[in-house]
């Protein structure tokens, strides 16, 4: 255990599966708070729970909040009881894609639940919890964003657009609160094998998991493990960007499979 972390308050959204719940295994290793935040109350408290099973003492707040909805958020953070108040460390963690269809096919209400929750959503929190990281001068934002932030794939225009607009905003968020001492993160992981392509596909199961067939993907974990080591880095130090990908992926298009 890297005692940096220890009592410190780990705030994750997202945190019902995937990459959120692998970050809050690894968080409770290190002995932090998890304030843990998803749409999905009864998916969260699984995650608490099997987290307790392993790490007993780890003291975890889940909340239910839907990350699209201004109102949700604000209320959120402004109930919060005082000893969770100040957050040490925020990961913007929060995000999906719908579909995969050409612009001139788009549909609207995918286009609309991307965009509010990879853009919007993570705008909302940071802007209830990064004034008082200002105010305090520390903390860390890390932001969890995509390899299609950096590369426009067939059929990812919106998804792809929404990821760039979040790489965009963690630099944004670097320089406005340069001299605060805050540290901005962004991290783009490139295929990783949750519940992405699940939800992309509307539940598909079986169109789902052929995207990970004849190569090793990324795990949850593995991205967990990076957004730790960012966050136990010295203060003067910001590992400010970051692209991982599984050895098989060259791109967003060029994947080796063995099939």
């Amino acid at each position: 255990m890297n005692t940096i972390l220890k009592n410190t308050v780990i705030c994750i959204t997202g945190a019902s599966s995937g990459i959120g719940a692998a970050c809050a295994f690894k968080f409770a290793e290190q002995g932090a708070k998890l304030l843990l935040i998803a749409r999905r109350i009864e998916k969260l408290n699984e995650v608490k729970n099997a987290i307790l099973l392993v790490y007993p003492d780890t003291d975890i707040l889940t909340q239910q909040c839907d990350v699209r909805h201004q109102n949700e958020v604000s209320l959120l953070f402004e109930s919060l009881p005082d000893d969770w108040k100040d957050i040490d460390v925020l990961i913007n963690n929060a995000g999906l894609s719908r579909g995969l269809e050409k612009i001139q096919d788009g549909i609207l209400q995918n286009w609309d639940e991307m965009i509010d929750t990879n853009i919007k959503g993570l705008l909302y929190v940071t802007r209830c919890i990064a004034p008082k990281m200002a105010e305090r001068k520390t903390g860390m934002i890390i932001n969890i964003a995509s390899i299609a932030g950096r590369e426009v794939y067939p059929g990812g225009n919106v998804y792809c657009a929404t990821k760039a607009a979040a790489r965009t905003i963690t630099t944004a968020t670097r320089i406005d609160m340069n001299g605060t001492g805050i540290r901005v993160v962004n991290i783009d992981p490139g295929m990783v094998e949750t519940e992405f392509s699940l939800v992309r596909f509307h539940g598909d199961a079986q169109k789902a998991s052929s995207v990970y067939n004849g190569f090793i993907p990324l795990t949850g974990e593995d991205i967990a493990d990076t957004v730790v080591f960012c966050a136990t880095r010295p203060q003067h130090i910001t590992i400010a960007d970051i692209l991982i990908l599984p050895t098989a992926q060259a791109s967003t298009t060029l994947v080796h499979k063995e099939l």
